[in-house]
């Protein structure tokens, strides 16, 4: 089983994703107080399972819906960890500091601030 987060307002105006194959396991607002200005300051992140084989097929559909700049969704399988960012899909075995480091790289030169670049090992 595949798990993720997700923030609601990274998703460009006018998405509609109502064919994931997704269980939202957890909504939580706040105030994110690392937001950069393209960002809105109130947050709903919703964290969520879906089944290992479906992982290429919604890291791909996520990629396409995502804002700019500056956001991206995580997401982790027993063995791999994906960062999506609109456009682009990182994967890379959990623990492999390369596949990292070039996530965090690219995130940074695409505007994601260092406090946001957290996501799970």
């Amino acid at each position: 089983m595949a798990t993720g987060t997700l923030i609601a307002e990274s998703l460009r105006l006018g998405t509609d994703l109502g064919e994931l194959a997704l269980r939202v396991s957890r909504i939580q607002r706040f105030e994110a107080r690392s937001a950069i200005a393209a960002q809105a300051r109130i947050w709903t992140l919703l964290t969520f399972e879906a089944d290992d084989s479906m992982v290429t097929e919604l890291s791909n559909q996520l990629s396409r819906v995502l804002d700019e700049p500056g956001w991206y969704v995580d997401m982790r399988t027993t063995d791999e960890t994906l960062i999506i960012f609109p456009h682009l899909v990182f994967r890379y075995r959990r623990g492999d500091a390369e596949g990292r480091r070039a996530a965090e790289n690219y995130g940074r030169q695409h505007g994601v601030p260092d406090a946001q670049l957290d996501w799970p090992a």
